[in-house]
């Protein structure tokens, strides 16, 4: 799992792996199809917001993210036409990941302990 500190970086990442990925498996000089765009929001313990992303060719692959885009939106992104602030007003803040230890992520902070409680309400000031 690879994280990034801006979605543009993580975007560029997972298309030059997908690009790398398409190379080792085709001969073709031909652009790349892409049909799915996956997508994950983290906030670290820190505060700190950090973006996963990955390029499928198809919409049945797993993916570590969420899918976000499929057929022609995700190929847009693909090929960079796409709009970083629509796609963060576009992201649903119930499927962000939060750390709540060292490593281990889930969509809330647990409450049950008195780390994942102080957690909960440094996310909740800010």
């Amino acid at each position: 799992m690879s994280m990034y500190a801006t979605l543009e970086e993580a975007i560029e990442i997972a298309r030059e792996e997908y690009l790398e990925a398409s190379r080792d498996s085709s001969n073709d000089d031909e652009s790349p199809a892409v049909h799915q765009f996956s997508l994950q929001k983290y906030v670290m313990q820190d505060g700190e917001i950090m973006w996963e992303a990955e390029f499928m060719a198809d919409e049945n692959d797993a993916a570590d993210a969420l899918p976000f885009r499929t057929g022609e939106a995700a190929q847009a992104i693909f090929d960079g036409d796409y709009d970083e602030t629509e796609l963060r007003a576009e992201w649903l803040e119930e499927n962000t990941l939060h750390e709540w230890d060292e490593g281990e992520y889930q969509y809330e902070p647990p409450l049950d302990t008195e780390e994942g409680q102080t957690a909960a309400d440094e996310w909740e000031e800010r």
